[in-house]
């Protein structure tokens, strides 16, 4: 394995090399993860400071629901419902990508393709409640009482505290992005 040789497929395509099979795909999966989860990151992070900032407020209410939706919901029947709605009825995205670079799009000039909502709920999850506990801790409330102004509070002691436990699950909810594309994916790479 470490070599490179996965062996022979007995089942997909017979006496077929799977790293042959694998090898054309795993680079499109591998940038398509990367930017899902650089999107994901940001948006989940916005959307956390957002609802920590508002916090018992109808913006908290809806971030919270998408996010628990996000993450209870498995990838698979997510992808599906993205695809049909944005892909197929709205025709804002692709619809399909193929291993040979190429968008075969639905009538739709926008070739940008994304599966965000796993990384960015769960980041958003974690940074909402980072956010929150920060908010109401003693370094905060003392900096506070102190007049400095709200923007360099919510800056220097919120946000960038907030972030270091968002980075610390980020490693891991990356792993379970890239291995959740590949159920997502498993039923269209082996078509071509």
């Amino acid at each position: 394995m470490l070599h490179g040789d996965f062996g022979i497929s007995y089942s997909l395509q017979v006496n077929m090399k799977i790293s042959e099979m694998i090898g054309p795909k795993i680079l499109v999966t591998i940038r398509l993860g990367l930017q899902a989860a650089l999107v994901g990151t940001v948006i989940g992070a916005l959307l956390g400071i957002i609802a920590a900032l508002r916090k018992n407020t109808w913006v908290d209410t809806v971030t919270t629901i998408i996010s628990v939706l996000g993450v209870s919901l498995p990838s698979f029947v997510f992808a599906l419902l993205l695809s049909y709605f944005f892909g197929f009825k709205f025709k804002l995205f692709p619809f399909i990508y193929n291993t040979k670079n190429e968008f075969h799009v639905v009538d739709s000039s926008n070739p940008f393709h994304f599966s965000i909502v796993y990384l960015l709920s769960s980041v958003a999850r974690y940074t909402r409640s980072e956010m929150v506990d920060i908010l109401n801790s003693d370094y905060y409330l003392l900096s506070d009482s102190k007049g400095l102004p709200k923007a360099k509070l919510i800056v220097h002691h919120a946000i960038r505290n907030a972030m270091i436990s968002v980075i610390t699950v980020l490693a891991p909810l990356i792993v379970n992005l890239m291995t959740g594309s590949l159920v997502v994916e498993k039923h269209l790479v082996f078509r071509d």
